[in-house]
């Protein structure tokens, strides 16, 4: 396992300046927009929340959500992913609290948050069910996890992904040695958190909402939502 979350953190930490010229070009077009909106409409009313963006890469939520008012702390394996997002913030006069941690084995206390967010991380954890119970322990009750990812499962990133060869090769390395690729997603996850009593609504494919913008290259697997309240 630790072998495994080092191989994972070694190829976030090569992306990392790639990825995090993309998130820019995101947070300031018309997806960053319909990014803030979806927030707005699914998180709880309240203002000056406290939420964790687990996996946060080079801080896009973070930036979103501090704009919107509320504290966030960021959290990520890959240490050159999480300077990015310092980097990033601090160029747009945002402040987000940012934390070197492992998204299956978190160091906060129980119902600590008021939301869990993450994106295009479950499919690159080694054990996703230790991951989800980590985020509904440190959730307060009635809190929400928002899980944005991609069923990667049973595709080959050389036909669905936009990268450099040797990128695509250790992705689907990755991906084949992890057992959340052999699930059918979102469905499986919805299945599991509703085991640990989580009330939970599914959106499939949220790629016409928040992949619009050609500049940011987004491979073609739909993007599904779980919105998960505890």
């Amino acid at each position: 396992m630790e072998h495994l979350n080092r191989r994972i953190e070694s190829y976030w930490d090569g992306r990392s300046g790639a990825l995090s010229r993309v998130r820019r070009l995101e947070l300031d077009g018309v997806d960053g927009a319909a990014w803030r909106s979806l927030f707005k409409k699914n998180l709880p009313d309240d203002k000056n929340l406290k939420i964790l963006d687990v996996g946060t890469g080079a801080g896009f939520f973070a930036a979103i959500l501090s704009r919107l008012g509320h504290k966030v702390i960021g959290v990520d394996m890959s240490a050159k992913m999480l300077g990015e997002a310092k980097k990033n913030l601090h160029e747009l006069k945002l402040f987000a609290d940012f934390k070197r941690m492992n998204a299956q084995a978190l160091d906060f206390d129980d119902e600590t948050f008021d939301a869990v967010v993450t994106r295009n991380l479950t499919w690159t954890l080694p054990d996703v069910k230790a991951a989800y119970r980590e985020w509904r322990r440190v959730l307060k009750v009635g809190g929400v996890l928002m899980n944005f990812d991609s069923d990667y499962g049973d595709k080959n990133f050389s036909a669905c992904a936009k990268g450099k060869p040797n990128d695509l090769t250790e992705c689907d390395a990755i991906k084949s040695s992890l057992t959340i690729s052999t699930r059918r997603r979102p469905h499986w996850d919805a299945g599991f958190l509703e085991g640990l009593n989580f009330s939970v609504r599914l959106d499939e494919n949220i790629s016409h909402i928040v992949q619009r913008d050609n500049r940011c290259g987004y491979d073609t697997v739909p993007l599904f939502a779980v919105y998960a309240v505890k």
